[in-house]
């Protein structure tokens, strides 16, 4: 499986750093650099920056555009000035999620999809597929663009500082695109991790070189191991964990992204159904009353029975707790409700609580 694993970019600079380096999504990715804790506190309390050139873009164009993004993505992108982004899913007729994704309206005619790493060519294959008798254009474009992500408290500062970006006229879940020699580079306001931050797209060559000056500038070099600790902290989902074919996102608890009331998309009519029915499990928040760490895919019970199981588990670096998102049968999902969690042959007690365990700091 090795040889076939893809490298990013910047992969030379994360083995020149000594990063820790694993299998992700079909890239050789780094897991961490310096340490899992020391990169998740600096961007909860400084600045980090991810390579995170893994992920898929895809643009859309044509006098359809609007028409067909509205229809493969459950979120409304309709009335939306240019410049902004939606989060959302991509789901089948049968509600379960193709990927969740981010969409960039550049104008009505044209938009650009922010994919997952692991789902690039079904996604793209799903979305042509669904494109029949749209006037539209699909351009997979995941080999061209590098992407960085530049996260926490002093994001800003630094964009502008190290890199001469202007962003901070940027206003959350909206982008930018600027010159520079004869390429465009889309500059986001958004993130994973809870923090205010931006997003860097570019061509290799021009990643490279930003990676370059953040790292002269001593900017703390950020892995994978710290990107999932931070998302989890704040409810973020992750797709394989907690949103998948099999989970939708009324049963992942992020129904307050799929609009109902859009006249059609696909998927909307099996959404409409769990939502007006309800459905029989969904994702929450645990918190565990003992120090032990609850991973995926450990079993959660009530009385020695089994009434679900842990999507994602970690002692929350910011928080000091052992907390958990967990996929739960109902009515075990209110909040306060007592379970345990087995960890191999020990039961842990645990509480259903928020799945949002840390407060983000977005700038709003």
């Amino acid at each position: 499986m090795g040889e076939n694993l893809i490298n990013t970019c910047l992969h030379d600079r994360h083995v020149a750093l000594g990063a820790l380096m694993s299998p992700f999504g079909g890239f050789d990715m780094p897991i961490q650099y310096s340490g899992i804790t020391e990169e998740h506190n600096a961007v909860r309390q400084n600045v980090g920056v991810f390579d995170v050139s893994h992920m898929g873009e895809v643009r859309v164009s044509g006098p359809d555009a609007f028409k067909f993004v509205n229809h493969i993505f459950v979120n409304d992108v309709k009335g939306a000035p240019d410049g902004q982004i939606f989060y959302g899913m991509m789901c089948y007729e049968n509600g379960g999620t193709v990927d969740d994704l981010l969409v960039y309206k550049v104008n009505d005619e044209e938009y650009f999809l922010v994919i997952n790493a692991s789902n690039i060519q079904k996604d793209v294959d799903w979305i042509k597929s669904n494109s029949v008798g749209f006037d539209v254009k699909i351009e997979n474009q995941s080999d061209y663009y590098g992407e960085v992500a530049i996260q926490g408290p002093k994001a800003e500062e630094i964009v502008e500082k190290v890199l001469g970006l202007e962003v901070k006229d940027i206003p959350f879940y909206n982008f930018k695109v600027f010159t520079s020699g004869d390429e465009e580079v889309i500059v986001s306001r958004t993130g994973y991790t809870g923090e205010d931050g931006f997003e860097i797209y570019g061509s290799h060559s021009y990643i490279q070189d930003v990676w370059d000056k953040l790292m002269e500038a001593g900017v703390q070099p950020c892995g994978l191991g710290c990107r999932d600790t931070l998302r989890f902290e704040v409810g973020l989902p992750l797709y394989g964990d907690e949103l998948s074919a099999e989970i939708s996102p009324i049963e992942a608890s992020l129904s307050m992204f799929v609009k109902l009331d859009k006249p059609e998309f696909i998927g909307k009519e099996a959404l409409k159904k769990q939502k007006e029915e309800g459905v029989s499990r969904r994702i929450v928040g645990l918190e565990l009353d003992d120090n032990a760490i609850p991973r995926h895919g450990y079993p959660v019970e009530v009385d020695g029975k089994k009434i679900g199981e842990v999507t994602t588990g970690y002692r929350s670096i910011s928080t000091g707790k052992s907390v958990a998102m967990a996929m739960i049968d109902k009515p075990y999902d209110k909040l306060g409700t007592r379970v345990e969690v087995r960890i191999r042959k020990k039961s842990f007690p645990a509480t259903v609580v928020k799945k949002r365990f840390y407060e983000k700091n977005y700038k709003k």
